[in-house]
């Protein structure tokens, strides 16, 4: 925790370096882009990857939530961005 410095948990299952992670506005998700190209959503309480998302041919830089929490916007090296329903 952030009083202690304790680590509380640790995601794994990306093949590559994460690059962006990002809290939904809800804070029960958490969003990850990754150099493998995709982006997981895990539970933030129990670290389960709830989902992946492929469609970049690039690393995947920037992940944001929309602030109704209904979208993501991921932004590639491979020169898109991307919107998805989350």
């Amino acid at each position: 925790d952030s009083q202690s410095g304790d680590c509380q948990s640790t995601l794994t299952g990306h093949s590559g370096d994460v690059n962006s992670v990002v809290w939904s506005p809800d804070g029960k998700q958490i969003a990850s882009g990754s150099g493998d190209g995709t982006i997981k959503i895990w539970d933030s309480q129990s670290g389960d990857c709830q989902s992946t998302l492929t469609g970049h041919s690039g690393d995947v830089n920037s992940v944001v939530w929309s602030p109704d929490g209904k979208q993501i916007a991921s932004g590639s090296g491979d020169g898109t961005i991307k919107i998805w329903d989350s």
